[in-house]
């Protein structure tokens, strides 16, 4: 957790603190925001409170009272649901400006993860509940240098990937092999195996109009084989498979041709 940086942050808005909890990993950015595991088990609500200025503060069950213990800060321990609202009352303070996991109107469902009733009670305390959007966009959303040189290499792969991919094509409509949509993802994600990539789904490989359907499948069973003058969309993306990868992400739109010149300069990027 970057606390000075946070810190300053708050101020630079305005803004008396920043307010971040979870029930059973339903904020998995409190978790990444605040370098704590979300692999481990975690069945009570914990809140942590971080003020514009001076020491955090914590609020934890008393089931789970070691929660928050990798993190700086003073620490309360509750056990009934009248303890956690008069406790969180005084970790507050009094009524302030205060960031949560919040979106009006649900406007960026990405960062609207605070349940209704939580913002009710830190409101009836008298604060003010603001958006954390543009504070999760510089603690959590922003690429570091090794991530951007993963981005990179996976690039690099996928490309190539995608490159053979298309000459796939161009041979299975040049023989009549009977390769199909499902054939060519499936080619897909062996190469990716084989060059050290993951996915956390298949690609899409549709021809003329089952791309209209944005999340189209192919199975064995939907998949058609390839054919002269087939339009064909190819959707894949996937990370290097270490710690912090980020993924790379493409889309090409192509009209299947015998000829390998012809394939080759029909292709289009989006």
């Amino acid at each position: 957790m970057e606390l000075d940086r946070i810190q300053q942050a708050l101020r630079d808005r305005k803004l008396a603190g920043w307010l971040l909890c979870d029930f059973r990993h339903r904020d998995l950015l409190a978790y990444r925001v605040l370098g704590l595991d979300a692999g481990k088990l975690t069945t009570r609500r914990w809140f942590y409170f971080i003020p514009a200025r001076g020491e955090p503060r914590k609020l934890v069950h008393t089931v789970e009272k070691g929660k928050l213990d990798t993190l700086p800060g003073s620490k309360q321990v509750f056990l009934s649901w009248e303890q956690l609202h008069s406790s969180l009352r005084r970790m507050l303070g009094s009524p302030r400006k205060i960031a949560m996991q919040y979106s009006p109107k649900n406007n960026i469902p990405y960062v609207s993860l605070v349940d209704a009733g939580i913002v009710e009670l830190v409101r009836s305390f008298g604060h003010k509940v603001v958006s954390s959007a543009d504070l999760v966009q510089m603690f959590e959303a922003l690429i570091n240098e090794e991530g951007y040189r993963l981005h990179k290499e996976a690039g690099t792969l996928v490309d190539r990937i995608r490159s053979e991919a298309f000459e796939q094509i161009r041979n299975a409509v040049a023989t009549s092999n009977g390769m199909t949509e499902y054939d060519l993802q499936q080619w897909i994600m062996r190469q990716f195996g084989d060059h050290g990539l993951v996915t956390d789904d298949p690609p899409i490989v549709g021809t003329n109009e089952h791309p209209a359907d944005p999340h189209f499948e192919p199975t064995p069973q939907n998949a058609r084989p390839f054919k002269h003058g087939d339009t064909v969309l190819i959707d894949l993306w996937a990370k290097k498979n270490v710690p912090g990868a980020v993924y790379y992400d493409i889309t090409w739109v192509g009209i299947s041709d015998r000829s390998r010149r012809e394939s080759t300069q029909r292709f289009l990027r989006l």
